[in-house]
């Protein structure tokens, strides 16, 4: 393997210190929101659910938590995901509106997990953007 000059070997160092500190900041969560996901996480209701509600971030006492669920995308494009083989079930069937209801309940069972700690005033929530592109449901125009 050839020797690199000395300018060479600063600049591989410098580059491989900004490539690491761009991963760490990648992958980086702050130990509130770490708690906060694995009170969600360890919930049985919220935990094992088929959407992971999770806490992306807290500013100022709001916890910003994802959501798939929006006035601007379908709900029946939504539970589809999350209950597969839901299908094109009827809005108004009895299986649509319980696992709809599940859905609500799960979240705002989510939410009140994140308002029992202290430093958390209220919650915010966020279409899960990545979460639905994932599962190809198209995002709606102001969501891009």
């Amino acid at each position: 393997m050839p020797k690199l000059d000395k300018g060479t070997r600063i600049y591989a160092a410098i580059l491989g210190a900004i490539v690491l500190g761009l991963i760490f900041l990648a992958l980086y969560e702050p130990p509130i929101v770490s708690d906060l996901n694995d009170r969600l996480e360890a919930d049985e209701h919220v935990g094992n659910f088929p959407y992971a509600f999770r806490v992306m971030r807290v500013d100022n006492g709001v916890a910003v938590m994802s959501t798939p669920r929006s006035s601007a995308v379908p709900v029946a494009q939504v539970l589809d995901k999350i209950f597969p083989g839901l299908g094109n079930s009827d809005p108004a069937s009895p299986l649509f509106q319980e696992l709809q209801a599940q859905l609500a309940t799960t979240q705002k069972r989510a939410k009140r997990i994140v308002l029992e700690n202290p430093e958390i005033k209220r919650v915010k929530w966020e279409l899960d953007r990545d979460w639905l592109t994932q599962h190809g449901i198209p995002l709606p125009p102001d969501a891009r």
